[in-house]
């Protein structure tokens, strides 16, 4: 199934910031705002992009590290990682924020768009992710090893729309009781699904990592799209 993409312009108040806009075959469907991880808009997130938009959604991904570069790419080597956090510390996350909600306003205006409004994010996107949720922007969410969403429980009982959250068993920067506390602070919502893959590790989504598991990966793709498909 063939997917077209571009790049496209979205105006913030101190400047403009590209977007990358993947389309499903046939040009319409449900909408993803898809959050990256610490590395930028790089070659792993197009392809997630691209992967999401064969299973039918009209997919936006903002770069959110502008303000230092725009379109700024990185590996998953020890240097890339140094780069990306020093990225991740430099951005502020009330503007970032307000580039996520210009960017679900800009997919909800698109000619293309067919239906509600999803936003999926990894590691610093998950975290993103959740918060974009809890400013009631979306109408899902799907967060996958959302770095540091435990530091951030008060925003919790601000969920009001559907979620996903993924987590590694084996995560080295997301403890067992962060994911424990996590899930605490959702016990009572109905709405919240959280998923434990007991062999995967942090970006275990992500094949251009080592730490990439592919069942792992497959497992949460599913889940998501099923998840997506009831919700959007």
């Amino acid at each position: 199934m063939s997917v077209t993409t571009q790049w496209i312009d979205i105006q913030a108040g101190d400047g403009a910031f590209g977007a990358y806009l993947a389309l499903p075959h046939g040009g319409t469907g449900p909408g993803i705002v898809l959050l990256q991880e610490i590395f930028g808009v790089n070659e792993h997130i197009r392809g997630v992009a691209e992967q999401y938009a064969a299973d039918g959604y009209v997919v936006l991904v903002p770069d959110l590290f502008w303000r230092s570069g725009a379109r700024i790419e990185l590996a998953y080597d020890e240097a890339s990682w140094k780069t990306a956090y020093a990225l991740m510390q430099a951005a502020d996350t009330a503007l970032v924020l307000s580039d996520i909600a210009l960017t679900v306003a800009t997919l909800r205006a698109l000619p293309a768009l067919d239906g509600k409004v999803a936003a999926l994010g990894f590691c610093f996107g998950g975290r993103l992710c959740y918060q974009t949720a809890a400013a009631g922007l979306v109408d899902a969410a799907v967060a996958y090893y959302g770095g540091g969403i435990q530091n951030h429980l008060a925003l919790a009982e601000h969920i009001s729309v559907p979620l996903m959250l993924h987590f590694g068993g084996r995560d080295a920067h997301i403890s067992a009781a962060a994911v424990s506390s996590i899930a605490a602070a959702f016990e009572a919502n109905e709405e919240v699904e959280i998923h434990v893959y007991p062999q995967a590790e942090h970006g275990f989504n992500c094949s251009h990592r080592a730490s990439y598991r592919q069942r792992s990966a497959a497992e949460a793709h599913g889940n998501s799209l099923l998840f997506l498909a009831e919700n959007l």
